[in-house]
C-alpha cells in the first residue's frame, strides 16, 4: 500500500494562553478538533498543556493525555522541545535573551541551565515513548551563528570547534532517543547552527551519523534565505522526520533585502504570512514528499505579521487538508497494459 501523510495537524505553542479555550489541553484540543484538524503537536514547555517531567516517569500519565486529545478527536504528532533544544547550546552573546526559555533557578548561570536543558532534552525522549510516538522536534541550539557573515574573517577552525562541540553535546542525547526508539526532527532555522542543507551535513557528520538525528521540515525559513526548498526534499527527504507547514513570502527592495535592514516583522523583506498569503508553492512540497514516501505528520505552525492565529487556524486545517496527496498505488495506464511475454519484448526490439 503506497503511503500517504499524516493531517492536518498544528502546533499549539502559538495558540497557547490563559484565557479559554487556549489554557488546558482538554479545552484546546477539541477547539482544534472542531477547526478540522486531526493531530496536535505538544509544547513540552507550556505547564498550562503538559508536564513534560511527569510524562517521562509515568506511562500512566501519557495513556491520561492520549486519552484526553482521543476524546476530543486528535491524537498526538510530536511533542516539540524548540526552546529546551536552543539551550543546549548558547553562545554567550545571547545569554540573557535566552535565559527567559528556562527555570528562574538557572538564570545567569550557564552551565546549570545548559544541564537542566539536556535533562529536558532527554525526559522528552522517554515521554514520546510513553506516548508510542515516531518523532519529536527541537532546536540544536548555536554557537557559531554571530559568526554567520565571513567579515571579519573567521579565524581557520573557528566552525569546526563549534561543530565538534554542538555534535559532542548532542551525541548522548541522540543516544538516549535511539534507546527509547524515537526520531529527533530538528527545524533548519537561522538562529541556529543548523540553518541550511550544508550545516545540517556538518551536524550529522559531528554526530557520526546518527540514525535518531533528522529534520522538521519548514519551507517558510528557506524562502527567507531564497534557498531551493523543494531540491532540498530531493536531497534530504529520507532525513525528514516530521513536517511544519508554514507560509512566508520575500519581497526584496531598493532598501532591504534577506537582511531586512532590522526592521519588524511588519515592514521586513522577508516575513512569516498565514497559509495561502505567502510565495511558497506548497503543491510542489507536498508533491515531493509524496514522491519520496513522507508518510508522518502535516503540521501547520502558524506565525504571521498580519492576519490573526484564530483566523490562521480556521483556514490552515482545510488548507493542508487539500494538499495532502492520497498516494496511488498503480499507474494511471494499467488499464491498458497487458501480460509480460518476454517472446514479444524481444520481437519488439529486433532481437529474434
Amino acid at each position: 500500500m503506497a503511503a500517504t501523510m499524516k493531517g492536518p495537524g498544528i502546533f499549539l505553542a502559538q495558540f497557547a494562553g490563559d484565557g479559554a479555550p487556549f489554557n488546558s489541553l482538554n479545552s484546546i484540543a477539541e477547539w482544534a478538533a472542531g477547526l478540522g484538524y486531526k493531530g496536535v503537536q505538544i509544547p513540552t514547555w507550556d505547564a498550562r498543556l503538559f508536564d513534560l517531567d511527569k510524562a517521562a516517569a509515568s506511562k500512566t500519565y501519557c495513556d491520561e493525555i492520549a486519552g484526553v486529545c482521543g476524546e476530543a478527536g486528535v491524537a498526538v504528532t510530536e511533542l516539540s522541545t524548540h526552546l529546551q533544544g536552543q539551550l543546549v547550546a548558547v553562545h554567550p552573546a545571547y545569554d540573557s535573551q535566552f535565559d527567559a526559555f528556562a527555570p528562574a533557578a538557572v538564570h545567569g548561570n550557564p552551565k546549570a541551565r545548559q544541564e537542566w536543558a539536556v535533562g529536558q532534552m532527554k525526559a522528552a525522549a522517554k515521554a514520546s515513548r510513553h506516548l508510542g510516538l515516531a518523532a519529536s522536534v527541537s532546536f540544536t541550539g548555536a554557537l557559531a551563528f554571530p559568526y554567520l557573515y565571513p567579515w571579519p574573517q573567521r579565524p581557520a577552525g573557528l566552525i569546526e570547534e563549534a561543530f565538534a562541540e554542538l555534535g559532542q553535546r548532542w551525541l548522548p542525547i541522540l543516544d538516549i532517543y535511539e534507546d527509547n526508539g524515537v526520531d529527533i526532527g530538528f527545524e533548519i532555522h537561522p538562529g541556529e547552527d543548523v540553518f541550511d542543507g550544508a550545516t545540517f551535513e556538518m551536524f550529522l557528520a559531528a554526530v557520526g551519523g546518527h540514525k535518531r538525528c533528522g529534520i522538521n521540515y519548514d519551507p517558510s525559513h528557506f524562502l527567507l534565505q531564497q534557498l531551493d526548498y523543494l531540491e532540498f526534499i530531493d536531497i534530504y527527504h529520507s532525513h525528514i522526520f516530521a513536517f511544519h507547514v508554514k507560509d512566508a513570502e520575500f519581497n526584496p527592495t531598493g532598501r532591504q533585502g534577506v537582511y531586512s535592514g532590522y526592521q519588524g516583522w511588519m515592514n521586513r523583506a522577508g516575513r512569516f504570512r498565514s497559509l495561502g498569503d505567502g510565495q511558497v508553492d506548497f503543491s510542489g512540497i507536498f508533491s515531493r514528499l509524496a514522491r519520496h514516501g513522507y508518510d508522518r505528520w502535516a503540521v501547520l505552525e502558524w506565525e504571521c505579521c498580519l492576519k490573526s492565529p484564530e483566523q490562521g487556524a480556521a483556514e490552515g486545517a482545510p488548507f493542508i487538508e487539500s494538499h495532502i496527496i492520497e498516494v496511488t498505488g498503480k499507474a494511471f495506464d494499467d488499464f491498458a497494459g497487458g501480460a509480460t511475454d518476454k517472446a514479444q519484448i524481444r520481437a519488439m526490439l529486433g532481437l529474434d
